[in-house]
């Protein structure tokens, strides 16, 4: 155990998250996601697995240590409902809700095609797979930068 981490973040997460840089992506998937074989084509080529959480469970503790891109609009997204891209299931609207608390603000997902998910999926540092059983589970993180002490 370390002092000051969600005990949510496994090691393997951590260093993923260390390791990413400004403007990288990290996708957060539900068990229904091809996460493995997609994984295999990101930067790290290996599947993270958070597996004892939700999708908001395990976007709240990546966002405990991992900054959110503020200089772009899709500085995170959300796999669109196939045939109702305005539809926000139950699961998307908690990760909502964490990414503004967050933020400390409402800063709306971006929403993308289910296909479309797929390839940008595939361009991503690195994918987590949680134990979301939920439909649309889905979310694409950009990781962001922390500024120097003033």
């Amino acid at each position: 155990m370390l002092k000051g981490i969600d005990n949510r973040l496994n090691a393997d997460v951590l260093h993923v998250l260390r390791a990413m840089g400004h403007g990288d992506t990290l996708v957060i998937a539900d068990t229904n996601f091809p996460a493995d074989s997609i994984a295999r084509q990101t930067a790290t080529g290996t599947l993270l697995r958070m597996e004892n959480l939700t999708a908001a469970q395990a976007v709240q503790a990546v966002l405990s240590v991992l900054p959110l891109d503020t200089f772009v609009e899709d500085f995170a997204a959300r796999m669109e409902v196939v045939g109702q891209p305005a539809d926000i299931p139950a699961v998307q609207a908690e990760v909502q809700a964490e990414i503004d608390r967050a933020e400390g603000r409402p800063r709306p997902m971006l929403s993308i095609e289910r296909f479309a998910f797929y390839d940008a999926a595939k361009l991503a540092y690195a994918v987590i797979q949680t134990g979301e059983r939920r439909f649309y589970g889905c979310f694409i993180l950009r990781k962001g930068v922390i500024p120097p002490e003033v």
